[in-house]
């Protein structure tokens, strides 16, 4: 079976926000106007608008290597679980 390259597992997206929330932390630019000042919040703001600037690369068992495609696979998540993050 061959893993869909335009969705997210719940893993990829905890690890994506959390690796953008650490970014922001340290410094990053924030890429969407917000009030809030917590990274978290912030990461999942960025998550929600599709402008998490982050490539997912899986490595499958047949040693297969695979880039997700983000703003389809952020769309598809927002879509199935209705916007929860």
């Amino acid at each position: 079976m061959m893993w869909p390259v335009d969705e997210f597992t719940r893993f990829e997206v905890a690890r994506l926000i959390g690796a953008r929330a650490l970014q922001i932390a340290l410094g990053a630019p924030v890429l969407v106007k917000s009030n809030e000042s917590d990274s978290i919040l912030l990461a999942k703001e960025e998550f929600r608008k599709k402008m998490i600037p982050i490539t997912v690369k899986r490595e499958l068992p047949d040693k297969t290597k695979v880039s997700v495609v983000a703003k389809a696979a952020i769309a598809n998540w927002m879509k199935r679980y209705n916007g929860e993050i």
